[in-house]
């Protein structure tokens, strides 16, 4: 800035500039340090919430609530905090003098310095923005927003989040409102047919709605297998060795083509480790996510692959677009409920009289349609969805799931007969 500044401004203006920068790098300096104390003292406050525990396999999330404000420990995040601003909130004062000035010669920058203004505009912006979620955490919520801390496992990172309680509102505020018409379009938009659950997410009530049919027919192209003695997933052990065993049949009886959905990267994890030198005996290739490749990396290998199996969690669940023969059989490990303990689910399952049916049922139905979706991309594409969870037959809201799917041939059997089934379906 001072570089492509010193030829444009007057010398008492270019004096003026220079301070300013002076002035910003000096509380630069001190928010870095201070921020590294937040943090430390943040860090601290996790660590008494677990008593002094390990953050082991799976980060450590901590909702910040009223309730989390008055304990005793808060004080001193409190104090950390009060300590950062007083050297965040004069940088960013000057900061935004400097962008103010700055936008008065913008024109006459070189060219080589025309996007300045943007950078140090974006710089002011984003600094802006952490302050204020930052502070809202600490001192001054805002009621419409979750706020919550993560301590990730492997112990060098720690990071602050805040996120809207409802979208709802910002629909209306940022679209509704300033548009004349607005089409929203989607394979998943219905829960067991209706609209009603999106449309109150949305704050979109008064929206018209249309439910077209499927150009694919469905009834002759996917066969739904549900597995009816397969233990339920509170048998965590139990359902481990029937997914894994499942796994492992289904993918030899297709010679690969299988896209298995996990709900959790750790049973995504035991289960490629089981299921990896089964498969590898028939010349089967097990991927997995989270094995260094990009998702999108990871599917092109898979969709490349004569005899692969992939096995993928929430990413995979939706934008997976392999048509044809590549992809013939879809296992679909649990019902993709949310963890209730996730800090936007528990704080917006607080706002529903009825958290499961009105709020945690039609998300996992959604996505549960989502994940069928990536089966039969094609009018010609053929093939099978098996459900390894019982609990879509055994529980009330088990129904609501399979009403929510297209018309397909639905075959209910033991696991033993699963690849007999998917064969004779697939003709092979």
């Amino acid at each position: 800035l001072l570089s492509a500044a010193q030829p444009i401004l007057e010398p008492v203006e270019y004096a003026a500039l220079n301070q300013l920068v002076q002035r910003t790098t000096d509380h630069a300096f001190q928010v870095e340090q201070l921020t590294r104390q937040f943090f430390s003292t943040i860090d601290h406050f996790l660590g008494e919430q677990r008593e002094g525990r390990h953050v082991g396999r799976y980060s450590h999330q901590a909702r910040i609530t009223s309730a989390t404000r008055i304990q005793p420990s808060w004080g001193d995040v409190e104090v950390a905090w009060d300590d950062t601003q007083q050297a965040l909130h004069p940088m960013i004062t000057v900061l935004g003098q400097i962008v103010q000035g700055l936008a008065e010669i913008n024109d006459n920058l070189a060219i080589e310095d025309e996007e300045l203004y943007g950078t140090l505009a974006n710089i002011y912006r984003r600094l802006s923005e952490y302050h204020d979620h930052l502070n809202g955490m600490v001192f001054e919520p805002d009621p419409d927003r979750v706020y919550w801390a993560e301590a990730h496992p492997d112990g060098k990172k720690l990071s602050l989040h805040a996120a809207p309680l409802h979208i709802g509102p910002l629909m209306e505020h940022y679209l509704w409102r300033e548009k004349e018409s607005i089409i929203l379009t989607s394979a998943t938009l219905t829960t067991a047919g209706e609209f009603d659950y999106i449309k109150g997410r949305l704050n979109a009530d008064d929206a018209y709605e249309m439910a077209l049919g499927s150009p694919f027919d469905y009834e002759t192209a996917t066969l739904i297998y549900l597995i009816n003695d397969i233990p339920e997933p509170g048998d965590r052990n139990g359902h481990q060795r029937a997914v894994t065993k499942g796994l492992a049949d289904l993918g030899i009886a297709t010679g690969g083509r299988t896209l298995a959905l996990f709900t959790s990267y750790d049973q995504l994890r035991r289960t490629s480790r089981a299921v990896s030198p089964m498969l590898a005996q028939h010349d089967i290739i097990t991927y997995e996510q989270g094995d260094g490749a990009s998702p999108h990396a990871l599917l092109e290998t898979f969709r490349s692959s004569e005899r692969a199996v992939l096995l993928g969690t929430r990413a995979f669940w939706e934008g997976v677009d392999v048509p044809g023969e590549a992809l013939s059989s879809l296992m679909i490990v649990k019902l993709p409920f949310d963890v209730p303990s996730d800090p936007i689910i528990a704080a917006r399952s607080e706002t529903f009289e009825d958290p499961f049916y009105s709020y945690q049922l039609p998300e996992a139905i959604l996505r549960f349609r989502q994940g069928f979706g990536r089966l039969i991309r094609t009018q010609s594409d053929r093939g099978v969805v098996a459900i390894f969870d019982r609990r879509i037959m055994t529980k009330q809201y088990g129904r609501y799931f399979l009403e929510s799917l297209p018309s397909c041939s639905v075959q209910i059997g033991s696991l033993s007969d699963l690849p007999a089934a998917v064969q004779q379906w697939l003709n092979i």
